[in-house]
């Protein structure tokens, strides 16, 4: 299963109204720490009411929890844009 594809299956618990998830791994290929496998930088948008009862850094932490795991297998860096 492609990263972009676990992420979202992970999310989905948050029950989004709303959800993209955009893979900018190429834009750091030339990068020495970052891996080459293609799938280690992404941006995510997300509109969940789910998330809108906690503060902005907490709705963070919630979304970096869903995906730990993500983390240690190779996800290098995440954007989260929270939609309103």
């Amino acid at each position: 299963m492609k990263r972009q594809e676990t992420i979202e299956q992970k999310l989905s618990v948050l029950k989004p109204q709303y959800l993209e998830i955009i893979n900018n791994s190429y834009l750091h290929n030339s990068h020495n720490s970052s891996p080459a496998n293609g799938e280690s930088h992404f941006t995510i948008k997300i509109l969940a009411d789910s998330l809108f009862p906690h503060p902005l850094l907490d709705q963070h932490k919630i979304i970096k929890n869903l995906l730990k795991e993500e983390f240690s297998r190779g996800l290098h860096a995440l954007s989260i844009i929270i939609v309103k």
